[in-house]
């Protein structure tokens, strides 16, 4: 206890006198940021809502709560208020009323908000927690999701336990594939369904029966009696986890009707607004690590389908027809940039913009939100590596910034600029992308330490996007690099897929070439070489200190060190044994540890610190652990951070992602002669 209170008090004074002393970004600056997310705009383009989110200090929580701007960015009015979480923002079909999902009173619930009058009502009473409001296209009823507990009765019972006896607590017994899932702890048996609620308040009526799980998008048909969805309803779903096909659900006699048949995943349905296609995304599951996600368009009058995006070696993410269904808009990232597009039902896509930004929080992941309007004007989410997600709207080809959530958080702070760099792998000469952050001041005539920050997936990708994390070591003056090594997506499927069953493997050499690049510049101080990234980047920094000891020292955060373990306990095992390795761990023994950091460990001699959630079931803290003790066996300098009560998204909680980039700063120092 004394060792991790000590490490606690130099990280937090470490990076405090220096925040405090200047006027760069500093730790405390974290509950200052907000970000905008989830745009609804009127179909006449007048107003646009949005989900407005900041840091609240006291709870240490996320607080959001909906907002309106108008075109001009002249007005912003708020439509909620309060501590507490308003999200999921739905224009009811004649826009006179907007719908949302609140936790105002203690727990999740279904809100309608008349526009005219302001007036609120909570329309809803339940026990679970609400997802995916849709409403009816008479504006009647919403349609949702929500769990459904499901009876579940322990095969044994104690005999003889006296009247007021304190026995232990009883066994708790798991028969189920999927028993315990990250940021939701272990499992309670039973599964979500679609109900649908009068807008005006009353009893929720189940839809969807059966074991099996029904939630996301749903899209209604032209007579507004039936809708579709996506679901996994064949009767081995556990193991086969990216199987699903869109159904249509009958609200009449709530009969379900299978509407695709191919092996693999079709979601997002969309009917067109004249109801004569449905729109879908999905791919044909081979089994690898990744596909390109494909819009589908199905004639539903034929019966024909097509694939309408063939020619873009991109996936594709959100979808929404135009209001003449003639086409569909369509996001997608390419080189770490999310980008807008239109793609007729016929022809060659056009690009809108590649301005959609981020709305992640603490590390440079793509990513955004848009909406259209009839005539073709878009908001989306703006951001850029100097500020957080803003709202935007192209209009007549303009773009213009209608809000400005952080100037006063950000307005008066140097921050670090952000360039872009390519690279020619070592390896094999592949193309490779980076961005470098500069540290506020930076003097090209000066040495300075390097971080390198590696991003998780691994199939993911980090672009030039607004980062706490990275602007908080710039700040510290390092210089930090930030790559997309082989296996990151937005760069088309081969380079994704250069890492299936192989990884890692090459993607070291990636990194280490652009390492070797900033080097080359001249500015780096090479006795201050660090490196650190979490979740698949952790995977990556065990790799690196297990094959080179050019760094200084190294901080591996939520990582995996052995993949025989890791598939055996984390959450979602059927996916990882059987998409990112040629079979069963005991079928495979000599695969799994030859991509496995725990079998390098005897090369480490870099100065190697481990930051974990102690709640984390993607990559539970026993991978940790693991890598700790073999270190502390190894004699290797080394030590162990446990964020209590986080999982896998540590920084899901502010002071989490201020602890983390302390600890992670503070080793550095430490390994560095700056402590």
């Amino acid at each position: 206890m004394k060792f991790k209170t000590s490490l606690a008090l130099l990280a937090a004074t470490s990076f405090y006198s220096h925040a405090g002393a200047s006027n760069t970004f500093g730790l405390e600056n974290v509950f200052d940021l907000e970000y905008a997310n989830q745009i609804e705009m009127t179909k006449n383009g007048d107003t646009i809502y949005f989900v407005r989110n900041r840091m609240d200090i006291k709870s240490d929580r996320k607080v959001s709560n909906i907002w309106s701007v108008n075109p001009d960015g002249k007005t912003m009015l708020p439509l909620t208020s309060g501590v507490h979480m308003d999200y999921s923002p739905v224009l009811s079909p004649d826009e006179t009323r907007l719908a949302f999902i609140s936790t105002r009173d203690g727990s999740s619930q279904i809100y309608v908000k008349w526009l005219k009058t302001g007036n609120v009502a909570k329309i809803s009473n339940l026990t679970q927690s609400p997802g995916g409001l849709t409403w009816t296209p008479d504006g009647k009823q919403l349609v949702f999701s929500q769990f459904v507990p499901a009876k579940s009765a322990s095969p044994v019972s104690l005999p003889g336990k006296p009247e007021g006896a304190k026995w232990a607590e009883p066994a708790k017994y798991i028969d189920d594939t999927y028993y315990r899932a990250d940021g939701g702890g272990y499992s309670e048996k039973g599964y979500r369904h679609f109900f649908i609620i009068s807008a005006t308040g009353g009893n929720a009526r189940q839809l969807s029966s059966g074991d099996f799980d029904h939630s996301g998008a749903i899209s209604f048909n032209e007579q507004g009696d039936a809708f579709y969805f996506s679901a996994n309803r064949y009767e081995d779903n556990e193991l086969h986890p990216t199987e699903s096909e869109i159904y249509k659900l009958s609200l009449a006699d709530r009969s379900i009707s299978q509407i695709t048949d191919r092996k693999g995943p079709d979601s997002s349905p969309k009917v067109s607004p004249n109801g004569r296609y449905l729109a879908y995304t999905g791919y044909d599951d081979k089994k690898t690590n990744y596909e390109n996600n494909d819009i589908y368009l199905l004639d539903l009058k034929s019966g024909k389908s097509s694939v309408l995006t063939a020619d873009l070696d991109r996936s594709v993410e959100s979808i929404k027809w135009d209001d003449s269904g003639q086409g569909l808009y369509f996001s997608y990232d390419s080189e770490g940039k999310t980008h807008l597009a239109y793609q007729p039902r016929s022809g060659k896509h056009k690009v809108i913009t590649s301005q959609i930004g981020s709305v992640a929080f603490g590390r440079p992941y793509s990513g955004g939100d848009f909406d259209v309007s009839e005539d073709g004007e878009v908001a989306f989410t703006l951001a850029d590596t100097q500020r957080p997600a803003d709202v935007a709207l192209i209009k007549r080809g303009k773009t213009a910034r209608l809000t400005q959530l952080n100037e006063d958080a950000l307005g008066d702070k140097e921050l670090a600029k952000v360039e872009e760099i390519w690279v020619k792998s070592s390896h094999d000469g592949l193309a490779i992308q980076g961005w470098i952050a500069y540290p506020p001041g930076f003097d090209k005539n000066k040495k300075y330490p390097l971080v390198l920050e590696i991003h998780g997936g691994p199939v993911a990708n980090y672009g030039p996007h607004f980062s706490p994390e990275v602007q908080l070591y710039a700040a510290k003056g390092n210089v930090v690099l930030y790559m997309n090594p082989r296996g990151s997506d937005s760069y088309g499927k081969e380079f994704a897929q250069t890492i299936h069953h192989n990884y890692p493997s090459n993607d070291f050499d990636d990194l280490m070439t652009g390492v070797d690049a900033v080097i080359n510049k001249g500015f780096i101080d090479e006795s201050k070489l660090f490196v650190t990234g979490g979740s698949g980047g952790g995977v990556l920094t065990a790799w690196i200190v297990g094959h080179t000891d050019r760094f200084a020292a190294a901080v591996v955060a939520k990582p995996v060190i052995n993949w025989i373990s890791f598939v055996l306990t984390a959450d979602f095992y059927p996916f990882f044994a059987d998409y990112w390795f040629p079979g069963k761990p005991w079928d495979n023994i000599e695969h799994y540890m030859k991509r496995s950091p725990i079998s390098y460990v005897g090369n480490v001699k870099t100065p190697t610190m481990l930051l974990t959630g102690e709640s984390d079931y993607r990559t539970p803290i026993s991978e940790t652990e693991q890598f700790y003790q073999a270190l502390k066996l190894q004699g290797v300098d080394t030590a162990m951070v446990r964020i209590p009560n986080a999982s896998h998204g540590i920084t899901a909680r502010p002071s989490n992602l201020m602890t983390k980039v302390a600890y992670i700063q503070w080793w550095f120092d430490k390994n560095s002669g700056n402590d």
